[in-house]
């Protein structure tokens, strides 16, 4: 499908020995997030990464996640931190206000600490959507989001 990521198809081109993942994860929409989870924490395995090298934090929703990403990030053992969230549109502009902030508190978050901080947050209209996003029909956007994790630390080697 044109516009996705790659999902995992064998090893990663970039030895991943020693390199800690942290995945921190809402708990908020938690169906949705947990496959989420499962679908980066399998893909990391899959990439050669091993099970004591992936570190899960839980935050209480997708608007913490900006501070959980900040306190893994600033551990000089983490290399790379994938954020786990689903902000599902309401009746009011609660939806809006949580995604910006989140999506530019987690850029701020890789450029302070100059470490892959990937976006694992799904944005939908319907809880049906982020279903077909977190393994459904559209795959699993946790597996893409670790994929993209691997490749930002290729790209800065």
């Amino acid at each position: 499908m044109a516009g996705q990521l790659k999902t995992v198809s064998g090893k990663s081109k970039i030895n991943l020995s020693g390199k800690k993942f942290a995945i921190v994860v809402a708990e908020w929409n938690e169906d949705v997030t947990e496959a989420l989870y499962e679908g980066a924490y399998q893909a990391l395995q899959k990439l050669g990464v091993k099970k004591t090298d992936i570190i899960r934090k839980n935050v209480p929703g997708t608007f913490e996640l900006t501070l959980g990403a900040l306190w893994m990030a600033e551990q000089k053992s983490i290399d790379a931190v994938i954020c786990i969230g689903c902000v599902i549109q309401g009746d009011t502009p609660h939806f809006d206000y949580i995604c910006q902030s989140v999506s530019y508190g987690l850029t701020e978050v890789t450029i302070k600490t100059r470490k892959p901080v990937i976006f694992g947050v799904l944005t939908t209209l319907t809880k049906a959507q982020a279903l077909e996003r977190a393994g459904g029909k559209y795959g699993n956007k946790g597996e893409e989001a670790a994929v993209a994790a691997v490749n930002m630390l290729a790209f800065g080697k």
